[in-house]
């Protein structure tokens, strides 16, 4: 028995704890998480059942540990933490069940809370334009390539890693296409506008010719100003620069602009299947969250318009 269980309640959780400990290996951080929870349960009961304490745990039905994950809901706990004490009471009555103390697990009858799934963070389309434009208002090598990096990231939705390592013989300006290596370098092929290939030969043309360093070639096709490949955190910092030279108020990285294309053309009629493509999404589920997005903004244009709305 161990300092952090003797102070426990009830002898069958110091045991299942010890359990935990010299069987399943646990860390000391699980099994103090545990000890907590099974000490809110036992009280629980304890407080809602004045006789449970004398008949003890063969007693516990389904719909008392129901009555405990709704007691933890209104608590305000957030869904990771009620995962774990559902986690830590099942793997307690599976424990009593082994033990024989009790005959069923009326734990099975718990719901593992799903967690909630942010919404993907999308600008609107006044704010990218205003942002595609930013280098605009530069000259020299630098404001060309950053017009084109930008331009490529909303044409494509590409990751920023997949950026930082695309290679000069990834681009195809004939067909505006480009190969884009995404997780565990699966290839597909994105497309491009033509705006955006404009941008990219301008690029090839006027400005990487003069970042490029003659003593440490790369192939990598952005550069940055000593010559070398453009980094993801470069390619961070340059948005950056440009969204406050825009007075841009919205917040906006690489992966935002990768939400924001999704959510645009989703809006303007995009089947699903191609956004998935586009982005290379290896579910569809993933790129059904950006019609969360779709159905919140035409809820806020509703409100917003409908003549009896308040």
């Amino acid at each position: 028995m161990t300092k952090s269980t003797a102070s426990l309640p009830d002898p069958w959780i110091r045991l299942f704890l010890d359990y935990l400990l010299v069987y399943r290996n646990s860390s000391p951080h699980t099994i103090s998480a545990y000890a907590h929870d099974l000490g809110q349960l036992y009280h629980f009961l304890e407080e809602q059942e004045p006789s449970f304490p004398e008949e003890g745990w063969a007693a516990v039905t389904g719909e008392m540990l129901i009555a405990f994950q709704e007691f933890l809901h209104k608590m305000g706990y957030a869904s990771t933490t009620i995962t774990r004490k559902v986690a830590a009471v099942r793997t307690f009555f599976e424990y009593l069940r082994m033990e024989e103390v009790i005959s069923r697990n009326p734990a099975r009858v718990l719901e593992t809370p799903r967690p909630k799934v942010p919404l993907p963070k999308a600008v609107s389309e006044r704010d990218v334009e205003r942002l595609l434009a930013a280098p605009l208002q530069e000259e020299g090598p630098r404001a060309v390539r950053d017009r084109a990096l930008l331009e490529l990231l909303y044409a494509t939705g590409m990751r920023v890693s997949e950026v930082a390592q695309l290679r000069l013989s990834d681009v195809n300006l004939e067909r505006n296409t480009l190969l884009c290596r995404g997780k565990r370098n699966r290839e597909r092929e994105v497309p491009f506008h033509e705006v955006a290939a404009q941008a990219l030969l301008a690029y090839l043309r006027d400005a990487r010719p003069q970042l490029i360093n003659p003593r440490r070639p790369t192939d990598a096709f952005f550069l940055n100003a000593r010559g070398g490949p453009l980094t993801r955190q470069g390619i961070w910092l340059i948005i950056q620069r440009h969204v406050r030279a825009a007075g841009i108020e919205a917040h906006i990285t690489p992966h935002v602009l990768r939400h924001s294309i999704a959510t645009h053309l989703l809006r303007r009629g995009a089947n699903l299947r191609e956004v998935q493509e586009l982005l290379g999404h290896v579910t569809l589920t993933t790129t059904q969250r950006y019609t969360r997005v779709i159905n919140e903004h035409l809820r806020d244009v509703y409100d917003a318009v409908h003549p009896r709305s308040r």
